[in-house]
């Protein structure tokens, strides 16, 4: 029996997350993690993605990934297969580095995207692996509270979406991540 089809929708918003086999790192150094962001800089461009937060985690990940063409699966599939073959040349390792396909559940409301916006700046905090959301480096919300967002990563866009609910999307944001 054929496993079932993932949604696909153009102008769609997802998280998207994945975890290591086993649960087991899929990045063992900060190297890996570079390796990881320059491929999904790359898929965002190649695929017309927005990226509109990313988290990457020491055995998972998590990214907020909006399709204005409907290829998230295409995507997704040639991106973590590519870090993956580039993950076990650089180990000397082989087999699956994920576990099973990655995961999407469509964003389809504001409190949702808000949660979202909320979880993946704070997961490191609730982890132990910093105090504060901006200390953690392999985050979207780290890079644009640091030295700046790297080029594909479309802050601006998820701002818009915060706007919506009035006031400063800026501000609100900030008051989401500090959960105010």
């Amino acid at each position: 029996m054929a496993r079932p089809l993932r949604e696909e929708v153009e102008g769609g918003i997802f998280h998207v997350f994945a975890r290591g086999n086993g649960k087991q790192a899929i990045y063992l150094d900060d190297d890996d993690r570079r390796t990881y962001l320059r491929m999904l800089g790359a898929a965002v461009e190649r695929h017309n993605w927005c990226c509109l937060a990313y988290c990457l985690m020491d055995n998972h990940l998590h990214l907020l990934i909006e399709t204005p063409d409907a290829n998230l699966g295409i995507g997704m599939q040639r991106f973590h297969g590519l870090y993956a073959q580039t993950f076990n040349e650089r180990h000397g390792r082989s087999g699956h580095l994920f576990q099973g396909r990655y995961g999407a559940v469509r964003v389809t409301t504001d409190p949702q995207l808000w949660m979202l916006v909320r979880y993946l700046a704070v997961n490191p905090v609730r982890a132990e692996l910093c105090e504060r959301p901006a200390d953690w480096r392999w985050s979207s919300h780290g890079a644009v509270a640091g030295s700046g967002p790297p080029r594909w990563l479309d802050h601006s866009r998820l701002l818009q979406y915060l706007a919506a609910a009035g006031g400063d999307p800026a501000e609100r944001y900030v008051g989401m991540v500090a959960g105010d």
